[in-house]
């Protein structure tokens, strides 16, 4: 089975233009397919107006109890049911998903190694054996589009915080493993990952795994797209066929993004 797994970050949830081309490249896409997102953005927006201090660590957000409450209400509620209501409108057959439902995505608290060590909070990390394969592909055998969003959970009751491209990947990987010939795109408002941040039309054509720890190491890329494209690597080496970043007008197309290869 060949599936397109699609993400999509919070500045396209944020801006209507951006969300509103996002899924109609994913509506035409041919096939079984998957989306996924996030939405720190929206998060930091709300967080904001609650008097609540976002605060983050190598690009990923430190969740405490009140910081998780946030996150559910804002990416399994707001965002994911307003991205379902809109699939629907285009006769898209999609369900909305944490990973607690169908117990589709199972995660652990996030482990500190030595007392130095940062302390997430509420956030999940995911391994070989968390996604819920024989679920999505009978969702998926039956017509329906999954649209998950990056919560989680850890089987003993608890929510947790779980990057989205983190999760994109995880389901990418499963499913390989099951046989399928996965596409695995990572969608943000820029046209791919770039040389340089102050030039939109700078964006690599090509990162293979040497170019990547390079640029990394000097700082030529930063933050978010740190995690990125650690997630989008490891799904290569675990066999997904083809990744990519870039806009999400281009998903059909080989040409206008940043391609990564090993």
């Amino acid at each position: 089975m060949k599936i397109h797994i699609v993400k999509i970050g919070g500045n396209l949830i944020n801006d209507k233009k951006w969300l509103n081309a996002s899924l109609e490249s994913f509506l035409q896409l041919q096939g079984n397919k998957i989306f996924v997102h996030g939405g720190g953005s929206k998060a930091n927006l709300i967080a904001d107006q609650m008097g609540i201090t976002p605060k983050f660590m190598q690009g990923r957000r430190i969740t405490d109890k009140e910081t998780l409450d946030l996150v559910v209400m804002t990416y399994a509620g707001l965002i994911n049911k307003n991205i379902i209501a809109k699939l629907q409108s285009s006769d898209c057959n999609a369900l909305g998903l944490c990973g607690a439902d169908g117990n589709s995505i199972k995660s652990s608290f996030r482990l500190k190694k030595t007392d130095t060590d940062i302390d997430y909070g509420y956030v999940g990390d995911i391994n070989s054996r968390s996604v819920n394969t024989s679920f999505i592909k009978f969702l998926l055998k039956k017509q329906i589009v999954p649209v998950f969003c990056s919560i989680t959970h850890n089987g003993k009751g608890v929510l947790l915080n779980t990057n989205a491209d983190t999760i994109a990947a995880g389901i990418a990987i499963s499913l390989t493993k099951e046989g399928d010939e996965i596409e695995l795109h990572f969608c943000f408002e820029k046209k791919g990952v770039l040389r340089y941040l102050h030039d939109a039309e700078s964006y690599y054509k090509k990162i293979d795994f040497r170019l990547f720890q390079t640029i990394k190491k000097n700082h030529t890329i930063k933050n978010g797209m740190i995690p990125k494209l650690e997630n989008a690597f490891f799904a290569l080496k675990n066999g997904v066929s083809k990744v990519s970043i870039g806009q999400p007008y281009y998903l059909n197309d080989v040409n206008n993004k940043t391609v990564l290869c090993l």
